[in-house]
């Protein structure tokens, strides 16, 4: 597929508010787009859209609601003529705990956002898509590979979004639209500030892995690869690019740190320490 303008286009984007998703948002409008911003938290919503400007829309909305989805859709259509891109961001992390210590609501509320959050956006806006030859655009995560050590719930749906993106590039093609697949690593958002720096288990991971690994990148930078990704369809974007090779050998190096993993004394520890952390808590 050759290049995609984004002048004239009109794009839906999830988690819309702060972030990644606004800087994205911000800067396909930039480039000519009428947006929509979608995000739970409504007068941030209204907020981000007046930032961004004149041909923005802004919706509260809930991912996991598939009506929601289907009335925000429909409203962009409304207000813009179509919809053609839409840019299924919205997630939440869970607090770093072992798989069977976490709260099985928390576990199920992570994959029910990050997973089924994302599908719903996307069945939602799949007849437009197609219709007008537009992208599909998934946000998945160094986790959608690597070991989820801690962040099973996050890892797991991770992993379901790069599956989910991989066969509709295919089934979009013959209909002249598109899907990517966006793998970032550690972005500085309220999200990962959060994760990795207020909460033990956050720490905890931090001490297991070089300090390189941690690297954050702005979410600028983030959303200017995703939005250059966009404008050459390409199928994958990974921000920072180093990762692309982590991912061209996953098959041959997740093994490798799977069984060293398993063997390592201080990630024992720190699982132990994991679970001593939840156990404490709930006394």
């Amino acid at each position: 597929m050759g290049a995609y303008e984004l002048g004239g286009k009109v794009a839906l984007v999830t988690g819309g508010a702060r972030g990644i998703g606004y800087e994205t948002a911000r800067l396909m409008h930039a480039r000519g787009a009428s947006v929509a911003v979608l995000d739970l938290d409504g007068q941030a919503t209204r907020e981000a859209a007046e930032r961004i400007g004149e041909r923005t829309l802004a919706i509260a909305a809930d991912v996991t609601d598939q009506g929601a989805m289907q009335a925000a859709v429909a409203e962009v259509v409304e207000r813009f003529g179509g919809l053609d891109v839409v840019v299924a961001n919205a997630g939440i992390a869970p607090e770093g705990a072992t798989t069977r210590t976490m709260p099985p609501e928390e576990w199920e509320r992570v994959v029910e956002v990050n997973l089924l959050g994302v599908w719903r956006t996307v069945r939602a806006a799949l007849p437009q898509v197609s219709e007008r030859r537009g992208q599909v655009v998934l946000i998945g995560s160094l986790a959608s590979f690597l070991n989820g050590l801690m962040l099973s719930p996050y890892a797991a749906a991770k992993a379901g979004v790069e599956a989910l993106g991989r066969p509709l590039r295919v089934e979009l093609a013959p209909f002249g639209a598109s899907a990517t697949v966006a793998y970032f690593g550690w972005v500085d958002t309220e999200m990962v500030r959060d994760g990795l720096d207020r909460q033990q288990g956050g720490k905890r991971m931090q001490e297991l892995l070089p300090k390189a690994f941690f690297k954050r990148i702005k979410p600028e930078e983030a959303a200017a690869a995703l939005v250059r990704g966009i404008e050459e369809r390409a199928p994958r974007v990974f921000a920072p690019k180093w990762w692309r090779y982590a991912s061209a050998f996953r098959g041959l190096l997740n093994p490798v740190f799977d069984r060293r993993m398993e063997r390592d004394a201080k990630v024992h520890a720190a699982v132990r320490g994991a679970e001593a952390d939840k156990a404490t808590a709930r006394s």
